[in-house]
């Protein structure tokens, strides 16, 4: 009965492809070690450049 039906198969190509999304998406998403460090980073490094440029004033010399 399972023999009538044909199940297509992606390129081994695409199937790896798919697989390091959803590999880097669990890494983010379910790693605390892995995700959250890494968002608390690029959010300090986004207000350090931010808070940069905002308080940089030109020198009058």
């Amino acid at each position: 009965m399972l023999n009538a039906f044909e199940i297509p198969i992606p390129s081994i190509e695409v199937q790896n492809k798919i697989v390091g999304i959803l590999d880097r998406f669990d890494a983010l998403c379910n790693d605390l070690c892995i995700g959250l460090p890494a968002e608390i980073n690029a959010r300090q490094k986004q207000y350090e450049y931010y808070r940069d440029q905002l308080l940089a004033f030109k020198k009058n010399d």
